[in-house]
């Protein structure tokens, strides 16, 4: 079995979803009512999209951090 490692992005709507989407895998976006509920839900998201991409002989992007930025304003 192989691991992969995928950043993430969450933010918190208006109603107070925790909505997360992975910028590696285009489409890849899950949800939940808490912190935590969003992490488990996104990771099961990420099995099905590389699921996807590997029965459709697609590879699997890896993701390479180069920087962080942190900016004030």
């Amino acid at each position: 079995m192989k691991t992969y490692k995928f950043r993430i992005v969450m933010e918190q709507d208006e109603d107070r979803v925790y909505i997360v989407s992975v910028p590696s895998l285009r489409g890849c976006y899950s949800q939940g009512d808490t912190i935590i509920e969003a992490t488990e839900n996104v990771k099961d998201a990420i099995r099905l999209h590389i699921e996807a991409r590997e029965a459709l002989g697609e590879p699997v992007p890896v993701e390479v951090l180069l920087d962080e930025v942190e900016v004030s304003v």
